[in-house]
């Protein structure tokens, strides 16, 4: 079974990172339930060092999943 208040919460978390690191430049921040995962994807293509600090910030690992349709994108693995 699925805890969609820790998936919500943790997705809070997320945005609440983002939005102190990078400004508000979120473009989808979704549960895959296919991969087990929370996919974040920006509207910017920040450099690689910002990544590594954006990710040191999360409240759960991160991993870099390259660039989507709109910017950078990561996943959360739960």
């Amino acid at each position: 079974m699925i805890d969609f208040d820790s998936i919500w919460r943790t997705q809070d978390e997320i945005r609440t990172v983002v939005n102190a690191v990078l400004g508000e430049c979120i473009w989808n921040l979704a549960y895959d339930e296919r991969r087990s995962a929370i996919v974040l994807e920006l509207t910017v293509s920040p450099e690689e060092d910002a990544i590594s600090d954006l990710c040191c910030q999360f409240p759960i690992p991160a991993d870099y999943d390259g660039v989507g349709s709109r910017g950078t994108k990561f996943v959360f693995y739960l």
